[in-house]
């Protein structure tokens, strides 16, 4: 498939603009509600600024809202953009002809490549592609575009649509809200489990706007490996684009969900996230951010273990380059006791890059028993990076085990002169030390394509260190 869109339309988030979306979209009576009662609180809101404490770190001051605003449906012309695991992934690429399905070509499943169970692709909040194994199908799995299936299947999916995310807790947040587009849900019924990973791609072109959804909900016992990504955004170093999205996701009784959030956008890309997961009793979570494009990301990442015994690991992989800069926020809520939440993020920075996590482990009273980690590690090339590590504890329970650390350091230049004395070159010596650095969050990541596709994409981005 080909595909290129008209140049960006002067619009932006306004009544005229909800009223068509309203009037344009086929969607329940209950979606239309919960977005009409977002864009009454959007319309309240203005930007954040940095009296807010999770806004503190990030400028926006550059950031044009009246710029923004939804975008025409694409035509055919050129091939959208593709994300990190095109190349791992049999069938993931947006080459093939329109109508074609790739699970109608059993070949496609022999190429050396992990096959999908399943794949959404879209491009400027307009969906391209929307498809699930057919024999996923009959045993109840639920994939695909939100406006198909909430209309569909409200007895399944109303209870967690916008159930963990608040969204009204500022202007970015309700704007997702009231204009999301493009979403894709998943409901894997108890017991269920699915094998292959299921894709969903947010593809941007230049000067492109996605506000794209994602729910994932997993019954008692069940199991699934969801796999999301972003791309596009125009020509490096040129190009532009907006995103403003958000995940939430639900991890039954004894259901284990591997996640992951890869985000690659062109470096002219402002990124705005709120992410969710809510684990319940004996549920596990592994949880994957890689994070590696766009002109400004700021990010609410959450963990809630609402149920005895709950486990979440989430690993995070960051690099940054040129004037980027990335802002992260974790939480690991521990409402229930016995519960375990393990964070471990890495980030490498160069040129005049900057990375900023903060985290907070929060511990009820009632969550006794609790094990708690984090630790952010940060690696820089450059004398111009910077990296601010901000961890915490908020702990009300008396029988804990909670601890965080962080480290921020440059390049040790003696590990580079041992590697340039036994004949690599200066760039190869510095792609050696950045691969050890970021070895032990890639050895916690056991979905094998996403960890070979964030090696290679950072091994390919590192310079000679200055």
């Amino acid at each position: 498939m080909t595909i290129s869109t008209a140049p960006p339309a002067s619009v932006s988030f306004d009544q005229a603009s909800f009223d068509q979306l309203i009037s344009d979209t086929a969607m329940p009576a209950w979606v239309a509600d919960h977005r009409r009662a977002a864009f009454d609180r959007f319309q309240s809101l203005a930007l954040p600024d940095r009296r807010n404490e999770s806004w503190m770190r990030t400028d926006i001051r550059l950031f044009k809202p009246k710029a923004w605003g939804p975008r025409p449906a694409p035509s055919a012309h050129a091939p959208p953009p593709t994300g990190l695991l095109a190349d791992f992934l049999s069938g993931s690429d947006a080459s093939m002809a329109a109508g074609e399905s790739f699970f109608e070509d059993a070949s496609r499943s022999a190429d050396g490549r992990t096959t999908l169970a399943g794949r959404l692709l879209s491009l400027d909040g307009h969906l391209l592609r929307d498809e699930l194994d057919p024999t996923l199908a009959a045993r109840g799995v639920l994939f695909g575009s939100a406006d198909r299936l909430l209309a569909q299947h409200r007895d399944v999916f109303e209870q967690h649509w916008f159930s963990s995310i608040d969204s009204g807790c500022d202007w970015f947040a309700a704007l997702h809200a009231a204009f999301h587009t493009a979403s894709a849900v998943l409901y894997v019924p108890p017991g269920v489990k699915i094998e292959e990973p299921l894709h969903v791609l947010s593809a941007l072109s230049d000067g492109g706007v996605d506000t794209a959804h994602v729910l994932v909900v997993l019954g008692e016992g069940a199991e699934a490996t969801v796999l999301t990504e972003t791309a596009g955004g125009g020509p490096a170093g040129s190009g532009s684009g907006f995103h403003c999205g958000g995940t939430e996701i639900v991890v039954g009784r004894r259901a284990f969900l591997r996640m992951v959030n890869l985000q690659n956008w062109n470096t002219g890309v402002w990124h705005f996230a709120r992410q969710k997961a809510v684990v319940h009793e004996h549920g596990r979570l592994q949880w994957t951010l890689g994070a590696l494009g766009s002109r400004l990301s700021q990010v609410a990442q959450d963990v809630a273990l609402v149920g005895r015994g709950a486990n979440a690991q989430v690993n995070g992989v960051m690099f940054t380059e040129g004037r980027q800069q990335l802002v992260y926020n974790t939480l690991q809520h521990h409402e229930a006791p016995g519960c375990r939440s393990d964070l471990l993020y890495k980030g490498g920075l160069q040129d005049r890059s900057r990375l900023v996590w903060r985290g907070m482990i929060k511990v009820d009273k009632v969550a006794q028993k609790t094990d708690g980690y984090q630790r952010n590690d940060n690696l820089m090339l450059s004398r111009e990076a910077r990296a601010d590590s901000i961890p915490g504890l908020e702990i009300e329970a008396d029988d804990v085990r909670c601890t965080h650390g962080a480290t921020s350091g440059r390049v040790d230049n003696e590990q580079i002169f041992y590697a340039q004395a036994r004949g690599l070159s200066a760039d190869e010596a510095a792609r050696l030390v950045v691969a050890g650095f970021f070895q032990q969050v890639f050895d916690r990541i056991t979905i094998v394509p996403v960890r070979e596709a964030l090696a290679r994409a950072i091994g390919s981005r590192i310079r000679r260190v200055s």
